[in-house]
C-alpha cells in the first residue's frame, strides 16, 4: 500500500517545488448565483422601499422640470393662450412661424444690455464669491474648538434660510439712505454714501447680498470633502517639516480639487440664472440699465406683457447657452485629469 502511493506523493512533491498552487474548489451554487443577472422583478421585490423613498423626489422632478420642457415649443409659435377653451387648443391654434421670435430677440437692445449684464455679474461672482466657501470652510476645518466651530457654522449657515425680500430689507435698513450707516455719516459730518441707490456699484452691492446669504451654505459641501482627507497626510507632511501653507497647498488644496471642478461645471452650467428675486426687488432703485438681468427680462418683456412666445425664445436661448457651457467646462475637466460630471465615453 506505501508503495502504490508513492509515485502520487512523489508527483505531489515535484509539482510543490515548481511552484505550482494548491487546487481551488469552487461552490457550484455561488458560482452559477454570480454569473445570473437578477430580473427587474427581483430587484423591485428586493429595493422596493427605497425605490418608495425616491419615488416622490422623482415625481417633484418630473412634474416641475421635465414636463414645463414640453412648453418650450411656442418659442416657435405666435402664441395666444386666448384661443380655444383650454391651453391645449390654444397650442394647436396658435400660428408656427420659426426662428421669428428669436430674430426679434438678437435685434433688441434691452435683451442684449440684460445678457451682457448677466454675464458680468456671473464673472464678478465667480471671481469674489465662489472660492468664499472654500476659504470659510478650510479655516473652520482647522479650528480646534468644537464648539467655536460649531457657533461659527450656525451664524453663517442663517441667512440662507431667509427670503431675499428679508435680505434686501437688512441691506437697506444697514446701508440705504436712511440706514444705519447713512445717520452714522450725519452725525459725523459726512455725506452719506448712496450704496443703495448707486448703479456704478451695484454689482459689488448683489455680490455682497449673496455672499451674506449663502457663503456658509456653500461651506457645508466643501467641509465633508475635508473630511475624507486621510489625517495621517498631514500628520507625515507635518512630521516631515512641511508647514501649515505647504500642507494646504501639497494635500488639502488637492483634495479638494474634484468638488471643486465639480460645483465650478454646475455653476458656469447655471451661470446664466443668477436670481430673479433680488434684481426685481431693487430694479427701481438703481434704474434698467444696471440691474435688468435675463430673468428679469423674460419676466418684463414676456410674463408681464402677455408675449409668452418671446419669453420662451429667451429662456431657450439662455438653457442652450448653459448647455454648452456645462460641455466645454466637463472638457477642460476631462483634459485637466479631473472626472467632471460625466467621464469620457
Amino acid at each position: 500500500m506505501h508503495t502504490r502511493h508513492a509515485p502520487a506523493e512523489a508527483g505531489t512533491e515535484a509539482s510543490r517545488s515548481r511552484g505550482a498552487s494548491p487546487p481551488t474548489t469552487v461552490d457550484p451554487p455561488r458560482a452559477r448565483r454570480a454569473g445570473r443577472r437578477v430580473s427587474l422583478r427581483a430587484r423591485l421585490r428586493r429595493d422596493w422601499q427605497l425605490l418608495a423613498m425616491v419615488a416622490p423626489g422623482f415625481v417633484i422632478l418630473l412634474v416641475f422640470s421635465y414636463v414645463p420642457i414640453l412648453g418650450n415649443v411656442i418659442a416657435f409659435q405666435d402664441y395666444n393662450p386666448y384661443l380655444g377653451d383650454n391651453p391645449l387648443e390654444a397650442f394647436l391654434q396658435s400660428n408656427w412661424i420659426g426662428f421669428g421670435q428669436f430674430q426679434l430677440l438678437f435685434e433688441d437692445p434691452a435683451f442684449w444690455d440684460a445678457f451682457r449684464n448677466t454675464l458680468a455679474i456671473t464673472a464678478f461672482q465667480l471671481v469674489f464669491f465662489f472660492p468664499l466657501p472654500i476659504v470659510l470652510a478650510v479655516a473652520l476645518h482647522n479650528l480646534l474648538s468644537s464648539r467655536l466651530r460649531g457657533l461659527i457654522q450656525t451664524v453663517v449657515y442663517l441667512p440662507h434660510f431667509f427670503s431675499w425680500v428679508l435680505v434686501v430689507s437688512f441691506f437697506v435698513a444697514m446701508f440705504g439712505g436712511a440706514g444705519l450707516l447713512a445717520q452714522t455719516m450725519r452725525e459725523a459730518g459726512m455725506e452719506p454714501w448712496q450704496i443703495m441707490t448707486n448703479p456704478d456699484t451695484f454689482i459689488i452691492l448683489v455680490t455682497a447680498e449673496a455672499v451674506w446669504k449663502d457663503v456658509g451654505w456653500g461651506t457645508i459641501i466643501f467641509l465633508a470633502a475635508l473630511s475624507t482627507i486621510d489625517q495621517n497626510l498631514r500628520e507625515a507632511a507635518a512630521a516631515d517639516g512641511a508647514g501649515r501653507w505647504r500642507r494646504l497647498w501639497h494635500i488639502t488644496l488637492p483634495g479638494l480639487r474634484p468638488v471643486i471642478v465639480l460645483l465650478l461645471i454646475l455653476r458656469l452650467g447655471d451661470a446664466l440664472s443668477v436670481g430673479f428675486e433680488q434684481f426685481l426687488l431693487q430694479r427701481e432703485a438703481v434704474g434698467r440699465q444696471a440691474s435688468e438681468v435675463l430673468d428679469t427680462f423674460v419676466y418684463h418683456f414676456s410674463i408681464a406683457t402677455g408675449n409668452y412666445g418671446y419669453g420662451s425664445a429667451a429662456g431657450l436661448f439662455k438653457a442652450v447657452i448653459g448647455l454648452c457651457l456645462i460641455l466645454a467646462a466637463n472638457k477642460v475637466a476631462h483634459m485637466l485629469g479631473e472626472r467632471g460630471i460625466y467621464s469620457r465615453s
